[in-house]
């Protein structure tokens, strides 16, 4: 799977770099073409003479090369990370220390790792490493979140025995699985290319009045992941997502507010789908007597009401219209879930359904993380907590077996 491939490897300043001698060592042996970048740093961890023997290539630490190293006379040195980026068809960072993750995230480019990132096409994946309390702060999984936003890929480290003595998470993972890593990734399936597909995600904003609106907390989380995971295998995929604050590449992204705008896009984007997914969480009731300026509180002694209506059930809409597409729809229950399920299974016309309880740890709105359902006519498969991307997968998978 790695015969000829080139894989770009950049290390940062952790004491983890140590193992690195072995995955270079291990990828050369299953043929392919490595070239390392090196934090200036990360030399106090690991020799650049043994990372360039082992790759058969000169280490490259700094912005400006020297002269004397005859190899790198091939590169313009002014276009060079940028040559790199272009050569790579995998560029893995290991270890990516806190510092380095978190410049990335920021576009920072202050060193030649950091400058060949910006600069490179192919997929990137970081294997984070550092104490305890420095992965889990709040900071640091904002920029991995970030990052994972971005369709950068993270192997995940593990809990044990840290550099710093105390045991936690932030271990990196060890060389082996890096290399399982690649070889799956170069054996990824693309066995949705062809296939069209239509996400909807986020909520919905149904306006009372020119400043205030009902909507819910729905974040899109689960709706992009499913989008990023039908683009790595091929799918031709259009995401209308509601508000939210995520970013996704390689889809066609139309974004909407309320429920009737996203009704019209659906529409609009129905045709010549091969399966619709709608993760999209659309409020359920819409304010009659919208007032375009704002209502004063002066207006009301005490209670305020409300008169809503409910608002258009887009995907009884495409139940009731439904040629020759599959449609997916989820539910949201938080009680009788598995019955709540099934009633809209068979009244919305759907292959199958997804159901989650906002109240299970690891399964709520805006986590990284759900623990779902999958319900059909056949019955329910229940699933451990995984993250929305490893559940995208599973319901495109699932797609894939409809007749």
């Amino acid at each position: 799977m790695l015969k000829n491939k080139k894989i770009l490897l950049g290390i940062s300043a952790g004491i983890a770099a140590y193992k690195i001698a072995h995955l270079v060592r291990y990828l050369v042996r299953e043929g392919a073409e490595v070239r390392v970048i090196m934090t200036p740093d990360a030399a106090q961890f690991i020799s650049p003479v043994t990372l360039s023997a082992l790759s058969k290539n000169d280490v490259i630490m700094h912005i400006f090369p020297e002269e004397k190293h005859s190899k790198l006379k091939k590169v313009e040195t002014k276009t060079w990370h940028v040559n790199l980026g272009i050569w790579a068809d995998y560029f893995i960072i290991a270890p990516a220390t806190g510092n380095t993750i978190a410049k990335i995230a920021a576009g920072i480019s202050d060193n030649f790792l950091l400058a060949t990132v910006l600069a490179t096409r192919c997929p990137i994946v970081l294997a984070p490493t550092m104490d305890d309390d420095m992965y889990k702060n709040k900071i640091t999984q904002a920029n991995i979140a970030k990052l994972k936003s971005y369709g950068y890929k993270i192997i995940e480290p593990t809990s044990g025995e840290l550099a710093s003595g105390l045991i936690g998470m932030g271990r990196m993972a060890e060389p082996e699985v890096m290399l399982e890593f690649l070889k799956k990734e170069f054996d990824s399936k693309q066995d949705l290319a062809g296939k069209k597909i239509l996400i909807t995600a986020g909520p919905t904003r149904e306006y009372i009045d020119a400043v205030r609106y009902i909507t819910n907390p729905s974040t899109g989380k689960m709706g992009f992941e499913l989008a990023r995971a039908a683009a790595e295998r091929g799918a031709d995929v259009t995401l209308i997502a509601g508000p939210v604050n995520l970013s996704i590449e390689g889809v066609k992204r139309v974004d909407v507010e309320t429920s009737d705008e996203m009704f019209k896009e659906v529409k609009k984007n129905t045709k010549g789908k091969d399966v619709i997914i709608m993760t999209a969480a659309i409020e359920d009731f819409k304010p009659l007597g919208f007032k375009n300026q704002k209502i004063k509180k002066e207006k009301f002694k005490s209670v305020v009401n409300i008169k809503c209506t409910l608002a258009v059930d887009i995907l009884k809409h495409l139940g009731d219209n439904k040629k020759n597409y599959k449609l997916i729809g989820f539910a949201v229950e938080t009680n009788n879930g598995e019955a709540n399920a099934k009633s809209k299974l068979k009244r919305k016309n759907l292959d199958f359904i997804v159901l989650n309880n906002p109240n299970v740890k690891g399964a709520g709105f805006g986590t990284d993380t759900n623990v779902a359902s999958i319900i059909d006519n056949k019955g329910v498969k229940k699933y451990k907590k995984m993250s929305k991307f490893e559940l995208g997968n599973i319901i495109l998978d699932k797609f894939l077996t409809l007749e």
